[in-house]
């Protein structure tokens, strides 16, 4: 069954489906969005309940193969150390991030050239910069201005507060003589266009109830459909068909009531993250286009990055914020750029976070070794529960094709279409830099003064991070768009998710998803006209 054309298809409403949607919105064109996940509902996330905790890690889990719901697609990660963490639905991963929000630096457009691995990117942080600024003004962005590790940005709202954790783990990098700065977040100190406040419920990672975290649903969204783009939920997106030109004409998706049906389009817009963009190019195969669509480069679903996390907490002798408040109060790059003496290339942050609630507290303590069962339990658990704090590294993942998203043979998901299958190492000099950051790490909390100090490298359900399955580039031969997000093969198809990075940099993705999506999509307004030739 056919719908009614539009000038702008968009599959997929998160962080940058939704930015693409209102930055072309006032271009009064007619704009649709598919998205197969639905609105979520504040009243249903875990910070609204008792048993947070449990719902965390069923409904609420950042695994789709856990969540398993009618949204969720099911994903074969056998062959990968790190698991897909993702979220199907208005407003998509940014649901459930921690409201995190570094930029990329400067040197991470510009690998090839600083430190001779992976490729440069055909744009750098200039031509980012004031959609990076803009980015920060609609999502409403906390910060503290001057941080030396960047180049000068505003602050739009004041930082959240380092806390207690923030505090002691801040004088401990000051002992060492070792950077560190409040962290951007996406997350209201203050009232801000209509957004309530933070109350620090601490639970970001599983939705906020309160409305303070910068989650697209309550961001760009509201605004995009105020400005008349329409947004169907429900609705799964299989593949994108071509005609005889090589243009693609639209979207064939499956509807709420599993009809399967065609949206006709004369622009369509990819916004499905580095997992489910390059499913849907594999799965619209053609003849005209045999290794799926916008693959003359055999380049789709190959050169998949991630964030490889290493974890390492401590606990203290006093009390700390326990789980309340945002999770991640403070940052470092001190390790981020290269430093040939350290045994690999380019670098990593740290994140620094805050302590666990309580059956959290209990599950790692019993798996650390640190909470015995008998006489000492109730003891042990108080020398842990609101006394840990710790941080997690956020390790570069440099490009290799051996690293890739492909068709799963047997595994489909409920309407039939091919599920993805991940398969990815890390590569040495990751697990090079995952190490120096563990002993780094321990070197810190001890200098804070923390004992029974754990960790884990790499966190196995760590795959927040989707990029690189899509890359940017002039070259046709080495890339899949173009340095406007112009897929070369096609020339009205576009990609503005983490599929297009160049490189991961070392740091969340999130503000430079969204600030590619806001320049490609003025991009596509300055060329409007020369689209079609």
């Amino acid at each position: 069954m056919r719908n009614e054309p539009v000038d702008v298809l968009i599959i997929g409403a998160g962080a940058s489906g939704a930015a693409v949607a209102w930055s072309l919105a006032d271009t009064k064109m007619r704009i649709l969005c598919l998205e197969q996940g639905d609105w979520p509902r504040s009243s249903d996330f875990p910070s609204a309940s008792r048993n947070w905790e449990a719902q965390q890690s069923e409904d609420y889990s950042i695994s789709p193969n856990r969540r398993g719901l009618a949204a969720d697609y099911p994903i074969n990660e056998d062959d990968s150390p790190i698991k897909i963490a993702n979220y199907n639905g208005v407003g998509g991963g940014t649901v459930f991030y921690a409201g995190h929000f570094p930029r990329l630096h400067p040197s991470d457009f510009r690998v090839r050239s600083l430190d001779g691995v992976a490729d440069d990117w055909p744009i750098d942080y200039q031509t980012l910069e004031p959609f990076y600024a803009l980015n920060d003004r609609m999502m409403g962005i906390a910060s503290l201005g001057g941080d030396p590790a960047y180049p000068p940005k505003e602050a739009v709202m004041p930082p959240i507060p380092l806390g207690r954790t923030g505090e002691k783990l801040g004088k401990a990098m000051n002992d060492l003589g070792w950077h560190w700065w409040p962290s951007d977040s996406a997350i209201a100190t203050q009232e801000y266009q209509g957004r309530a406040p933070c109350i620090n419920l601490g639970l970001c990672g599983a939705g906020c109830a309160q409305g303070a975290k910068a989650s697209t649903d309550v961001t760009y969204w509201p605004e995009a459909v105020r400005a008349r783009v329409e947004l169907r939920t429900r609705c799964r997106v299989s593949r994108i068909e071509t005609n005889d030109d090589g243009m693609a004409t639209g979207a064939c998706y499956f509807d709420p009531d599993g009809q399967e049906r065609f949206q006709p389009a004369e622009i369509v817009i990819m916004a499905c993250n580095g997992i489910g963009t390059p499913r849907i190019l594999l799965n619209s195969a053609s003849e005209r286009f045999p290794n799926g669509l916008a693959n003359s480069s055999g380049l789709v679903g190959k050169n998949l990055m991630f964030h490889p996390y290493a974890q390492i907490r401590g606990h203290f002798d006093e009390p700390l914020d326990g789980y309340r408040g945002p999770p991640i109060c403070i940052w470092s790059m001190e390790f981020y750029e290269t430093d040939e003496k350290r045994g690999f290339k380019r670098g990593y942050s740290y994140q620094f976070s805050r302590g666990l609630g309580p059956v959290r507290t209990a599950i790692n303590g019993m798996a650390d070794g640190l909470l015995p069962w008998g006489e000492a339990h109730h003891t042990a658990f108080r020398r842990l529960f609101c006394r840990s704090a710790g941080m997690v590294s956020v390790c570069e993942d440099l490009p290799e094709e051996i690293n890739r998203v492909t068709l799963d043979p047997r595994m489909k998901d409920s309407n039939g279409v091919p599920a993805p299958k991940i398969t990815y190492r890390i590569g040495e000099n990751t697990q090079r830099m995952l190490e120096h950051s563990v002993a780094r790490g321990i070197e810190i909390l001890k200098t804070a003064g923390a004992r029974d100090i754990t960790h884990r490298s790499p966190l196995p359900y760590a795959g927040w991070h989707l990029m690189g399955t899509a890359r940017m580039g002039k070259d046709p031969r080495r890339s899949v768009v173009n340095e406007w997000g112009r897929a070369h093969d096609v020339k009205n198809l576009f990609i503005v998710d983490g599929s297009i990075f160049v490189t991961s940099g070392g740091v969340n993705p999130t503000a430079t998803i969204q600030a590619a999506a806001l320049y490609i999509a003025d991009q596509i307004k300055t060329r409007i006209y020369d689209l079609f030739e």
